[in-house]
């Protein structure tokens, strides 16, 4: 067995562990509650030993919204690899779909994004902007595939309007108890709309299906 070979997949193989407990304790605590800390307990690590894969709390969830892009994705291209034709209309529900089925994903995007980059090395940012970019190259190949007669323009456009949009869902489609009554004495009616539907409407509306 090449060492190299087997000192990456170990690093690759701790780096997944931390990444999972830092999953596992977001979803009990959020983000401001979760620490490095806590992360090395749930997994019987040493903050020194966290340090030597991640520098920072930001770095993690960073890459953990990395792993989350990635999930998406891969849901995307099993639908591309499934589906022969598809109209406009089911494109739109296709990406509803498969994007609200990664509620943490949503969840992750309506934190402060800026300053888990800004708090993050060079080189744990460029891994990330590889998940990202590989998110935009999905939908974008999923326009192409069914979609054909849209072109380069118009498929940048819409890449440009739907993912700004999606970092703002997860506010809408979460709302507190304690907030609901805020809104009720500041007179703003609150109608539940998911996340499926908001992600449908406004990706039908972008493609005018």
């Amino acid at each position: 067995m090449n060492l190299s070979r087997g000192s990456e997949r170990l690093t690759e193989a701790r780096k997944e562990e931390i990444i999972a407990a830092c999953a596992a304790l977001y979803e009990e605590k959020g983000f401001k509650e979760t620490t490095i800390k806590d992360i090395g307990k749930a997994i019987t690590l040493t903050r020194t030993g966290i340090y030597i894969y991640f520098e920072t709390k930001e770095e993690i969830f960073l890459a953990l919204l990395g792993r989350e892009y990635d999930a998406w994705v891969s849901e995307m291209r099993e639908v591309m690899n499934r589906e022969t034709a598809m109209a406009r209309i089911d494109v739109a529900e296709v990406l509803a779909r498969t994007l609200t089925n990664h509620p943490r994903l949503l969840r992750l995007l309506s934190m402060n994004l800026y300053e888990m980059e800004a708090n993050s090395r060079p080189e744990r940012l460029t891994e990330f902007k590889k998940s990202f970019g590989a998110s935009l190259e999905a939908v974008d190949l999923l326009l192409r595939q069914y979609i054909p007669e849209m072109n380069e323009e118009e498929r940048g456009k819409f890449v440009y309007a739907f993912f700004p949009f999606i970092y703002g869902i997860y506010p809408y489609t979460s709302v507190t108890e304690k907030q609901k009554r805020a809104m009720c004495e500041a007179g703003i009616p609150y109608q539940y709309r998911s996340a499926f539907e908001l992600t449908f409407e406004c990706a039908k509306k972008l493609l005018e299906a």
